[in-house]
């Protein structure tokens, strides 16, 4: 499985993305972050644990492309009572991006499907 640069993700490593991404830690290292080399190359040593060749700007690349289409679809899907148009993992990233102000340590994703996607995770990617 190739992963080089221009490759297209598969579900594995979105989800392993995801998992990382729904961290406590680095929920709050890129809430407030301007400049966020760091964290992706953070995101990516871990993906690299799990046997996932990814580099920063990748990571990156994937995360924003990501929120940008969960939100895009929201925005179109608003009025709608039987919206059009699905987004893959929505409900993950749905269970990130909406997480209450309520400080870090008292969020918890409810989303059955990202907390099955956590549970089953290092079996899927071996």
């Amino acid at each position: 499985n190739d992963t080089g640069a221009g490759k297209h993700w598969s579900d594995n490593e979105v989800r392993a993305l995801i998992n990382i991404w729904s961290d406590e830690k680095i929920q709050q290292m890129l809430e407030g972050a301007t400049r966020n080399k760091e964290i992706f190359e953070e995101i990516a040593r871990r993906l690299m644990k799990h046997g996932i060749d990814r580099d920063w700007k990748q990571c990156r690349t994937k995360y924003k492309n990501l929120k940008y289409e969960y939100r895009a679809l929201q925005k179109e899907n608003e009025h709608l009572v039987n919206p059009r148009r699905k987004m893959r993992f929505y409900d993950e990233v749905d269970c990130i991006l909406r997480r209450q102000p309520l400080g870090p340590s008292s969020w918890r994703c409810e989303s059955s499907s990202l907390l099955s996607g956590t549970k089953n995770f290092s079996d899927e990617i071996k």
